[in-house]
């Protein structure tokens, strides 16, 4: 079979006196230059081969620091509120229950007592500075000789048995920022609004990711570093025991998945490569290698796969493409069910010779269109902790990066991807269907029945949806099925 996808071409290169030899690492100048001498290579695929054997530094020298990741112990209790010692009380209240009687007394029951027990500063302070328990709205009062120092309020708006979790995210939110502001290292949370008995296994995790998140700072990058001060949080009025306790750590760990995420994410393309985000999943993997395993293929291998799709768009790219498979297997091994989660990993994308241009192309936040595979390790890392039973899962990406050289993707281009497909590359900025077709075939070949497939694919999901919806874009060419009949998927 004819092969459409050119992957290097010969191309002259200047000497390293040129102002491209110095923009290599010194490390890589030395080595450069020392070849040099002898032979002068006639290639850029001959220049990576020495450049890949050489120690390169990071471009501009960045490395991130080293952040522990918030560590706040959960525990839920049934004791009377007033006498809980710590730094600080975090009652949530809706507009219903900042309601009063004819004396301006609260009608609430638990706001009715605290009020008692500071002498009524707590209705004095709430009706000076305007708080009515509007979503968003948060007070505090500073309470010396009190057993707890400070009592905060956060706003839930209108009353709802049922209210959603995001609803209590919020609260939770709100005390981490409380808490931060405040220093404080050990936190009471209560609701002065009943909940239906059901919701509240629901309402207590829902407060525990909030605070979780809302605590976290992604400093890594910043030369003056905040400490977390939070350590533990005591959510008051929900039930306790065993149950409880279980449904307070598993929104811990789903937690961290997401902060490992976020910090994937945040990681700018000059640290994160797709080596380093290789190195990144395959420490998760070693993390909890009782449960995991890691296969990381090189571009060599990618070639013996045949992955045309996935390697055109790597292409121009200095930075080698890794492709990374982690799996995941139940302790036991029992496995009833075996899914795939694939993400787009293309840690900085340009466009390619389509590059992105004008204004609003966004190209500087082109370090988040690896947010997919971000979700994809954060989940696996998640996993990892919670050990689900019964559950084989894959996780894949295609990490690469999407440049532009003389040896990258031209637009007209055909490539092949692993299955035999043949496509005509029309726009080079579309570049990640192309990578992800090779990996959906990859995640398809694992035996998988259901695929998962995680993607920043377009900017007019966000024109159409807006900043809090995701979408799923379709395109002719990719809309992905697998016939059970061809043992093999197909795009049509």
């Amino acid at each position: 079979m004819a092969r459409a996808l050119v992957i290097s071409t010969c191309v002259r290169i200047p000497r390293p006196s040129s102002l491209f030899a110095k923009a290599l690492a010194p490390s890589a100048i030395s080595c450069f230059s020392l070849r040099f001498s002898r032979t002068p290579p006639r290639s850029l695929v001959h220049l990576r081969a020495i450049m890949a054997s050489a120690p390169r530094a990071t471009l501009g020298l960045t490395k991130a620091i080293t952040v522990e990741s918030p560590q706040i112990a959960f525990s839920a209790k049934e004791i009377d509120i007033i006498e809980w010692k710590g730094d600080m009380l975090a009652v949530a209240v809706s507009e219903k229950d900042m309601s009063r009687d004819s004396n301006s007394k609260f009608e609430n029951s638990i706001l009715k007592r605290l009020d008692e027990k500071l002498g009524g500063l707590l209705a004095e302070a709430t009706a000076e500075e305007d708080f009515t328990g509007k979503a968003g709205q948060s007070t505090v009062l500073r309470l010396p000789g009190l057993g707890f120092r400070r009592i905060g309020l956060t706003g839930i708006g209108q009353y709802s048995p049922v209210s959603t979790a995001s609803t209590y995210r919020g609260v939770g939110e709100a005390v981490a920022a409380a808490a931060k502001a405040a220093q404080a290292s050990s936190v009471a949370v209560v609701l002065a609004s009943e909940i239906s008995e059901e919701c509240k296994l629901k309402v207590a995790s829902a407060i525990a990711s909030g605070t979780v998140l809302g605590v976290h700072e992604d400093n890594r990058f910043k030369s003056e570093q905040k400490k977390t001060h939070l350590k533990t949080v005591d959510v008051v009025g929900l039930g306790s025991g065993v149950e409880l306790d279980k449904k307070l750590q598993y929104a811990s760990d789903v937690c961290s998945g997401v902060i490992f995420g976020k910090e994937l994410v945040n990681a700018p393309a000059n640290v994160l490569t797709p080596g380093v985000l290789a190195e990144e999943a395959s420490k998760v993997a070693s993390l909890y290698s009782d449960v995991f395993t890691a296969k990381i293929l090189d571009e060599e291998q990618c070639k013996e796969l045949k992955m045309g799709s996935y390697l055109g768009v790597a292409a121009a790219s200095a930075n080698p493409p890794h492709f990374i498979h982690l799996c995941y297997k139940p302790p036991g091994g029992d496995v009833k069910t075996k899914l795939a989660i694939v993400g787009k990993g293309l840690t900085f994308d340009s466009g390619g010779y389509n590059i992105k241009t004008g204004p609003g192309c966004s190209i500087e936040l082109m370090k988040f269109d690896m947010g997919g595979s971000a979700a994809v390790f954060g989940a696996a890392k998640a996993i990892g902790q919670i050990k689900p039973p019964g559950v084989e899962v894959h996780f894949i990406v295609a990490a690469c990066e999407n440049m532009i050289s003389g040896t990258g993707m031209r637009p007209g281009d055909i490539v092949t991807a692993s299955n035999g497909k043949t496509i005509e590359v029309n726009n080079t900025d579309a570049e990640g269907r192309l990578t992800l077709a090779d990996a959906l075939i990859y995640a398809c070949n694992q035996g998988v029945e259901k695929v998962i497939d995680l993607a920043t694919l377009t900017g007019a999901c966000v024109v159409a949806l807006g900043s809090s919806i995701a979408g799923q874009k379709f395109t002719l060419l990719f809309f992905y099925m697998h016939d059970s009949s061809r043992n093999s998927p197909f795009f049509f």
